[in-house]
């Protein structure tokens, strides 16, 4: 009887594994097609389409399912699958570095000063932004989101020639149209850069040294809309690019990460980002209702080889979808 008992089961038992192997190799196939879609545009410098940009802000996060990928193969005993899945970790780990090689600035140290930048989406986080300013005291502040209300609230707070910023640019707006630039330092008009939500640009007197200011918010990579979002990041690239040779702080919500080809073109020119040399080059801005525990860092304080970082960090910001992020920099003597 217990012949015939392992003569009924065995051949069950038999299709039973062979079918749970290949039910893994499959998924795992599938995982690492995925993946390999984004590490591979990510290898070819370019943002491709829809989803890989919007996936390529989470390139860190892809280690997970890529280590999924590889419990699958081995489970499965699928070999081209288990080399598959450590390629695929090697790709990401490499990309995870940060992007580009800052060296420090070597001349003399001119001026310190602290820098913040805050998406207050559409204004809701302007009550938990105001103490924030008061408690850290930047000396400049880029402001996105910032509509009418935000605005004015700003103005009460900190206007006015014996407010704390009494020099000011702006694009007003509703909704996540108007941003604004707050600075204890005097600021002179100029051009800002186009696009559809407002950034604002000026030129800054700081203890005598002329720095040019832009606040960054092109519109994010939305499906549909990504030649738009592209076209604006190119912008800033070509603003970044004129501002060679000058003092020159690029600040905001930037709606891309390192991972995006299209905000890499923008470090290409020579601004390097202040999370980065304040070694934070990972730390997730957004969405800050995830972040950090999953998130990606879309915020930016990019700053020209004239200047060095002493520490970033960045805040919550109550009814935000964003932290802020506030840098500490010194001005340095340029040097050839």
């Amino acid at each position: 009887m217990r012949t015939a008992t392992a003569e009924r089961t065995g051949p069950a038992d038999t299709q039973r594994r062979p079918r749970g192997r290949s039910a893994a190799s499959w998924l795992a196939g599938l995982v690492l097609a995925g993946v390999s879609v984004v590490v591979g545009c990510r290898a070819a410098d370019t943002d491709a389409f829809t989803p890989v940009p919007q996936l390529l802000a989470f390139l860190p996060w892809l280690l997970a399912p890529a280590a999924l990928a590889l419990v699958l193969a081995l489970l499965a005993r699928w070999r081209t699958g288990m080399v598959w899945s450590v390629v695929v970790l090697a790709a990401l780990a490499w990309f995870i570095e940060p992007y580009g090689r800052p060296a420090e600035p070597t001349g003399t140290p001119l001026a310190e000063f602290r820098v913040l930048t805050s998406n207050v989406e559409f204004g809701r986080g302007t009550d938990s932004l105001l103490p924030a300013i008061r408690r850290e005291r930047p000396d400049i502040v880029f402001v996105e989101e910032c509509e009418y209300h935000c605005s004015a609230a700003l103005e009460r707070a900190f206007g006015g020639a014996a407010g704390a910023y009494p020099y000011r640019r702006a694009v007003e707006g509703a909704g996540s149209d108007g941003s604004v630039i707050l600075s204890r330092f005097p600021l002179r008009a100029a051009p800002g850069v186009p696009g559809t939500m407002g950034m604002p640009g000026a030129v800054a007197d700081v203890r005598g040294h002329t720095v040019r200011l832009q606040l960054a918010h092109p519109m994010p990579p939305l499906p549909g809309q990504l030649s738009l979002w592209h076209h604006e990041l190119g912008e800033l690239r070509t603003y970044a690019a004129a501002a060679a040779g000058t003092p020159t702080i690029v600040a905001g919500d930037f709606n891309a990460s390192q991972d995006h080809a299209a905000f890499r073109r923008i470090l290409d020119t020579g601004l390097r980002d202040g999370a980065r040399l304040a070694e934070a080059p990972r730390t997730p801005s957004w969405p800050a209702r995830t972040a950090p525990p999953l998130g990606a860092q879309i915020d930016h304080v990019l700053v020209s080889r004239d200047f060095s970082a002493n520490s970033a960090r960045f805040l919550d910001i109550a009814d935000s979808d964003h932290r802020a992020l506030l840098v500490d920099i010194t001005l340095h003597r340029h040097t050839a």
